[in-house]
């Protein structure tokens, strides 16, 4: 079990809990979630050390490991990541200034990402811990990855971009995996970060019940005054922030199974629109935010 007496995020030992989160996905066991007064960052107290927490994402229905399309919302899900990944793509390319380029996606899960790069040109790795999704990704979409031990054996400046999409909350040495995420991008290099926000208006509606706690899988929960903060310790100069949007649907529509025995989806589809147009007038209110930084 790892109990943080310091925030793992900044160091200041000001931290208290706040919040008591169950795990809906896979155990239905409950863990505490702490705040720190220094840096806004929440963070899950009491997880499993590393070499324990894969059995946390042993289910069906966590999708970036497996691919499913089971339940009306995963289906949905891969209707939407269509027009995602080929959005991203086109913002890969309009932040480098060319067409293509060396891109590390780190956290690929089952390559999906990765797979949309490569047939745009990019010389495109990933790397994931999950060794099914590993291999999914080899056989599905033929992408190389590798286990993320092997970051450290990257050459200095390799990359051109570096993203993380959903995977920055998963990490657990945080600290090292940014310097070395910042050691092997290029100078003048992107990453590209999207986490979750807890500060957006479909958290505070749903509250405890809000999917994106995703405990204990999701080791750290930020505000973007924590993400900022962390990425200009870090090195990076923040270039910017941008929404994305379909992420309080998607979340609220888990959030509303999670809240209710039968989920009513009609007021998920709400609740998720309703932070929208929250975000919309107030940006940095979005369910979801992908911070831009450059080397």
């Amino acid at each position: 079990m790892k109990h943080y007496d310091r925030c793992p995020v900044c160091g200041s030992p000001d931290i208290s809990i706040l919040h008591t989160i169950r795990d809906h996905m896979v155990s239905g066991e409950s863990f505490p979630v702490a705040g720190c007064v220094a840096c806004n960052a929440r963070f899950t107290q009491d997880v499993p050390e590393q070499d324990q927490i894969g059995r946390y994402y042993k289910s069906e229905r966590y999708i970036s490991h497996t691919d499913t399309r089971k339940g009306l919302v995963n289906r949905l899900y891969h209707m939407v990541r269509r027009h995602t990944l080929q959005s991203k793509r086109k913002a890969m390319s309009a932040a480098l200034g060319k067409p293509s380029g060396s891109i590390l996606d780190y956290g690929c899960g089952t390559g999906a990402f990765l797979d949309v790069m490569k047939k745009g040109g990019w010389q495109a790795i990933g790397i994931e811990p999950d060794a099914d999704a590993r291999h999914i990704a080899k056989e599905q979409h033929g992408v190389e990855t590798m286990e993320p031990g092997k970051l450290a054996d990257i050459a200095d400046a390799t990359f051109d971009i570096i993203t993380l999409w959903h995977v920055l909350e998963h990490v657990y040495e945080l600290h090292e995996t940014i310097r070395h995420l910042h050691r092997v991008l290029k100078p003048g290099g992107h990453i590209f970060i999207a986490v979750p926000n807890y500060t957006s208006a479909d958290a505070v509606h749903y509250g405890v019940n809000w999917a994106a706690w995703d405990v204990p899988r999701h080791l750290y929960h930020f505000a973007p005054v924590t993400m900022k903060g962390l990425l200009e310790r870090a090195g990076f100069i923040i270039r910017g922030t941008s929404p994305m949007w379909f992420d309080s649907i998607y979340v609220s529509m888990l959030s509303e199974q999670y809240r209710h025995v039968e989920a009513n989806m009609v007021s998920a589809v709400w609740y998720g629109l309703k932070s929208n147009f929250n975000a919309f007038w107030h940006k940095e209110q979005c369910s979801s935010l992908v911070y831009h930084g450059v080397k």
